[in-house]
């Protein structure tokens, strides 16, 4: 796991659904099969309303043409991220597209668990409305460590709420890893 991650910001507003973040009608492609899997981060916020997309100004795609990767790799959320159904895929479908971490100042309880138990990204909460302090394309940096934000554009450094307990599970790579070193499991 990366103890500091660089890269550009995202930003979201409150509640980023699940269907928003991946939905529903490309839930029909191989999570194991390499070529259908990337289709999973092509997909990836492509259903997130205009007025929400790139907050403040709106209408900025997260994945531009054929492509499956974004170029923004921290997003940026609001309250009640990841609400709606319990899919796991939604935390996939946003690794698969190159995010490494969501700031946000809330998240709905089974979408921060998929995060954490499958590894898939750092889930982090702000006491604060980023999405008020931070433009998509600003360029920031994460300093897990430290449970800090530095917003290269601005030269704003942010403190976050630390990881915690999940922290552990993540560095393992994912819960069951986790549960194997630490001598839960055979």
């Amino acid at each position: 796991m990366e103890k500091i991650v660089k890269g550009n910001a995202f930003v979201l507003g409150n509640n980023v659904d699940t269907d928003q973040i991946i939905p529903a009608e490309h839930l029909v492609y191989s999570l194991s099969d390499p070529e259908e899997k990337k289709k999973y981060g092509h997909f990836a916020l492509s259903s997130v309303p205009i007025s929400q997309s790139g907050l403040p100004n709106g209408g900025i795609p997260f994945i531009t043409g054929e492509n499956y990767t974004s170029e923004f790799n921290i997003l940026i959320g609001g309250a009640n991220f990841g609400c709606g159904s319990s899919r796991e895929h939604a935390p996939f479908a946003l690794q698969v597209a190159g995010v490494k971490a969501i700031i946000a100042e809330s998240y709905a309880r089974i979408f921060y668990r998929n995060c954490v138990d499958g590894g898939f990204l750092l889930p982090y909460e702000t006491p604060i409305k980023l999405s008020e302090k931070i433009k998509t394309g600003d360029e920031l940096e994460l300093n897990v460590e430290m449970n800090s934000l530095k917003n290269i554009t601005t030269g704003e450094i942010f403190s976050l709420r630390s990881l915690g307990d999940i922290l552990p599970i993540i560095e393992a790579g994912d819960i069951f890893k986790y549960a194997r070193q630490s001598g839960m499991l055979a």
